[in-house]
């Protein structure tokens, strides 16, 4: 299955199957120079089809962590393309997860002002979400995502297959994510997801749907003006949980939790049922007074305060913007 997300100045395809990996040149322009970029928790093996598949390429690992995305992670990527003479007309193939892609893309970005990139997410949170859109970014003081660039990918190759490696807790990291997508934008879809009693096995198509909802909005909003923020349900205290955590909570299972707090009524208790059964968590211990400490930090602050996204019925969502003593209210609220 192919989808494909065209936007001013970029058109690329999202290639969705089993066992697709092996026919990556089928998909990418892998005859030049090509860095294949990976990080230390991947099974070596996917990186490994890539390399084999390019006539001129060589192996980069780093760090697969929030706490190694940052400058010099993106610094050691760029080093390495300067070191072994990388040009405009050369690539980077990003093999991993969303800390991979990401950094592997921001250092794509800003060489030379830009050389291609190829995304082959191997978990599911990077397939749903971040392989697609064209945001990159790395972390700096203690902020996630605050330096980045857009730059979107000549191509992604989510190959499901690779799920098969991916533990239970990061498998259902990834399903908080899906889950976002379809509580702010497809009734049908979130209706599925709770009829389906083995998600995992039948992954492919709520991959593809989810991907649909992410490829609509981007479309419409490639730079992140207005509509793009729809994606951020959840991710506002999220992102606070996920620092406050350090480490305590991953990605996914940080979004759901803020979610949460962003959610009413049925749709709350729906929600919290369906992330229930995905075992991911729906509260998290911290007080109102840490989070909003995180918060203050938040890129997505404007000068009239945060934009959020508040789902009250399943499939549908609002914006509003709260000042600090709003958005300390609903925190207050969720205990």
């Amino acid at each position: 299955m192919t989808l494909r997300c065209q936007i001013p100045g970029a058109s690329y395809g999202i290639h969705i199957g089993s066992g697709i990996l092996a026919d990556a040149p089928r998909f990418f322009n892998l005859g030049r120079k090509v860095l294949v970029v990976t990080d230390d928790g991947v099974p070596p093996q996917y990186a490994q089809m890539v390399l084999a598949a390019c006539p001129d390429a060589s192996l980069l690992t780093v760090p697969g962590t929030e706490s190694g995305k940052t400058l010099a992670g993106a610094g050691l990527i760029l080093e390495t393309l300067l070191e072994r003479k990388f040009g405009r007309g050369d690539a980077i193939v990003a093999v991993g997860g969303g800390v991979v892609g990401d950094m592997a893309g921001f250092a794509a970005a800003i060489y030379m002002r830009g050389i291609d990139y190829y995304n082959v997410p191997t978990t599911l949170l990077s397939q749903v979400d971040s392989s697609v859109g064209g945001k990159t970014a790395v972390n700096l003081g203690g902020v996630k995502n605050v330096v980045g660039a857009f730059h979107h990918p000549s191509g992604v190759l989510i190959d499901t297959a690779t799920l098969d490696t991916l533990s239970p807790r990061l498998f259902a990291e990834g399903l908080a994510e899906l889950v976002k997508m379809a509580a702010t934008s497809d009734s049908a879809l979130f209706a599925r997801l709770e009829a389906c009693s083995d998600v995992r096995s039948c992954i492919e198509p709520f991959i593809a749907d989810a991907l649909c909802i992410k490829i609509d909005v981007v479309q419409q909003d490639p730079t992140e003006k207005g509509l793009r923020a729809v994606l951020n349900f959840g991710h506002t205290v999220g992102h606070a949980i996920e620092a406050a955590g350090q480490g305590r909570y991953l990605h996914g299972e940080s979004v759901a939790i803020g979610m949460t707090y962003m959610s009413s009524g049925e749709a709350l208790e729906r929600l919290e049922a369906l992330l229930e059964r995905f075992g991911l968590p729906v509260r998290a211990d911290f007080s109102t007074d840490t989070l909003m400490k995180y918060i203050a930090s938040d890129k997505k602050k404007t000068a009239d305060g945060f934009k959020l996204v508040q789902v009250s019925s399943i499939g549908s969502y609002k914006f509003m913007t709260a000042g600090a003593d709003e958005l300390r209210r609903i925190i207050s609220s969720r205990k």
